[in-house]
């Protein structure tokens, strides 16, 4: 069986777009990648690009110190080049959820167990209230 075959295609898009990502990242080290983040939201499904720009919104509000960047085709927020919360929306591989993930590299750890991501169907203020705190604990 070739390797391949353990693969969805979603995931060996994904693959490819993350091996894109980073032959770009060596041509043009500290490029502004926010118009690609934005872009790449734009080209989103309707439901995911609204809840893609709400996040995008408040995580730029919340932590500014974190820059956008793209990661395995999903728009993500990194601390010194290094991916610290991203999101994934429900259609990047057919779930019935997006999810908002944090990276090792959050500053979110709380003893010896915490959540690295979350489920999200929709977004409402409680939602975004809670996303904002947590990214700003994350980006910390």
């Amino acid at each position: 069986m070739a390797a391949t075959e353990n693969f969805t295609a979603e995931e060996r898009a994904a693959m490819k777009e993350r091996a894109a990502e980073m032959r770009a990242s060596r041509k043009k080290p500290g490029k502004d990648l926010e118009p690609e983040v934005l872009a790449k939201i734009a080209e989103l499904p309707p439901e995911d690009r609204a809840m893609a720009e709400r996040l995008h919104a408040l995580i730029r509000e919340a932590a500014p110190e974190l820059t956008p960047r793209m990661w395995y085709g999903q728009p993500a927020y990194a601390r010194d080049g290094k991916v610290v919360v991203f999101f994934q929306p429900a259609t990047k591989f057919q779930t019935r959820y997006s999810t908002l993930g944090f990276s090792e590299d959050a500053r979110l750890d709380d003893g010896a167990m915490w959540p690295t991501a979350w489920a999200l169907t929709s977004l409402g203020d409680a939602e975004l209230d809670a996303i904002a705190r947590l990214v700003t604990r994350a980006a910390g």
